[in-house]
């Protein structure tokens, strides 16, 4: 599993299968969109304005894209 966080976007995204697959994103929430694979498998989760949402110090580790 990758943890990843944009500061300036405010976005977080957990990517829970590493494997190249083509996704179809669907979004259940304004602020939450899942990437669904093959199988309809979640394998990405989408966050938008995390910081509001999730205790992002609890996430470790966590990278961060500028």
């Amino acid at each position: 599993m990758n943890i990843m966080y944009n500061n300036k976007t405010d976005l977080l995204y957990l990517r829970l299968d590493d494997r190249k697959q083509p996704v179809v994103n669907k979004r259940v929430t304004d602020d939450v969109v899942l990437d669904i694979g093959e199988n309809n498998i979640i394998i990405g989760v989408e966050i938008m304005d995390a910081s509001k949402r999730v205790n992002l110090e609890h996430l470790l580790p966590v990278k961060y894209q500028n």
